[in-house]
């Protein structure tokens, strides 16, 4: 553990260890914080936080989750393919093919759990047998800047989970530039064989850069190769973008029978902890018989199933975002003010969802700017070590104009304070 020490002491040295903060209680966007370093708590108005529709202390929502707990306790203890299923675990596949508009779903603990399942499914399959023999390779392309489930999920992509040595063939991953159709087509014609089965990963959402992959395109591309998959990963997309919060199929005004009947499989995977006021994730496909694949995987049957509460509280979040698209509609009007806004004061925020990166001059540390926020009672992350330096901003459907003026009006404020003193030197 020596060398551990001693690495993390010049992390701590060199300033790149993030604030930690312990949250004591909220009211909508105010909370009150205390920051674990020095004890000290403080009031905040938040601009950090995934709960993009504001579903997180909703009554109803709360209220099924203690209903869950009270019919079933706390876990399931176990998982599905021994010990069985809870209603609520169908119920809520059920929910989210129907809005995902793809009819087969299966639920796992988080999203990285379900990438990596997805890749011991698709890749390696399960269990041997008889009489059938696995001989296909397998080529997946990956956008560059995609999250890091998948990033994760495709770097143990050449061995099933739970494997030292795998006995497949071979699995080929490639990574093509950020949201480059041309690039991706290229790749596919240079690496892809007459026999290969093809994936095609991305981001609908970019965590870090707010902006949306160019669906549309992508199938185009793969249209050329009958038969392969496109995964699309909605961990931000779901709820915020599209006229009802459906995703990204819907935001470009698709459906993924479209992607269907170009001869490509669309692949969705939905995650709850940032529109469904939960944890958990799930994988919807149009293909029967991928769901017992990912059933018998061992990132399924090596754990346990969604709890209760988590299962219901997503269902009951599901449930509202479909009976109330105006809450979307509401984070999609906020979303579009506060970008005007820190337009007309000279930010450059790029993307163009409610994800919003905030770019600094690289003189600028985000760390230093968001403890000047901080003290003006604004809450805001800072991104400095996996990604350029910004601030990240989230805005959701509970920000009120006067909040986000506020934000905006504080960031001017630092922005003088920090900005000055190198402009002057």
């Amino acid at each position: 553990m020596q060398v551990v020490k001693e690495y993390v002491q010049r992390w701590y040295e060199s300033g790149l260890d993030p604030d930690v903060y312990i949250c004591h209680k909220r009211q909508g966007n105010v909370v009150e914080i205390e920051e674990e370093a020095t004890g000290e708590r403080r009031t905040v108005l938040t601009f950090c936080t995934n709960d993009v529709l504001g579903l997180n202390q909703e009554d109803s929502v709360k209220q099924a989750a203690i209903d869950a707990i009270l019919q079933y306790g706390t876990s399931n203890s176990s998982v599905s393919t021994l010990s069985g299923r809870i209603d609520l675990h169908r119920q809520l596949e059920n929910e989210i093919s129907a809005f995902k508009e793809l009819s087969h779903t299966q639920l796992f603990l988080n999203a990285w759990m379900a990438m990596q399942a997805l890749m011991d499914a698709f890749c390696h399959l399960a269990i041997p047998v008889p009489n059938f023999h696995h001989t296909r390779e397998t080529l997946i392309l990956t956008d560059v800047l995609n999250h890091g489930c998948i990033v994760s999920a495709l770097a143990h992509a050449g061995t099933r989970s739970g494997k030292l040595f795998g006995h497949s063939p071979r699995v080929r991953v490639r990574a093509y530039r950020h949201c480059d159709v041309e690039d991706l087509a290229r790749r596919l014609q240079r690496y892809a064989r007459p026999d290969d089965r093809i994936m095609v990963v991305s981001d609908a959402v970019f965590s870090m850069d707010g902006d949306i992959a160019p669906l549309p395109d992508m199938i185009d591309a793969l249209s050329n190769y009958e038969g392969s998959v496109l995964l699309m990963d909605e961990a931000h997309a779901s709820g915020a973008i599209g006229a009802t919060g459906r995703g990204i199929y819907e935001h470009f005004e698709l459906l993924p029978q479209h992607a269907i009947e170009r001869g490509v499989v669309p692949l969705i995977m939905t995650t709850f902890s940032k529109f469904a006021a939960s944890a958990g994730a799930a994988i919807s496909s149009n293909i029967a018989e991928l769901k017992p694949l990912l059933d018998v995987s061992p990132t399924s049957i090596g754990t346990i199933s969604l709890p209760p509460p988590t299962t219901a509280a997503a269902l009951e979040s599901i449930r509202m975002v479909r009976r109330e698209p105006e809450r979307v509609k509401q984070l999609q009007e906020n979303t579009k003010y506060l970008r005007s806004r820190l337009a007309a004061q000279d930010f450059t925020a790029i993307g163009e969802t409610n994800v919003i990166p905030v770019l600094l001059p690289p003189e600028i540390n985000p760390k230093l700017y968001a403890r000047e926020l901080l003290d003006y009672g604004i809450w805001v992350s800072p991104i400095w070590f996996i990604a350029k330096p910004r601030l990240r901003i989230t805005v959701n459907a509970l920000h009120t104009k006067e909040e986000m003026d506020r934000l905006v009006a504080t960031m001017m404020k630092t922005r003088d304070l920090l900005y000055e003193p190198t402009i002057s030197a």
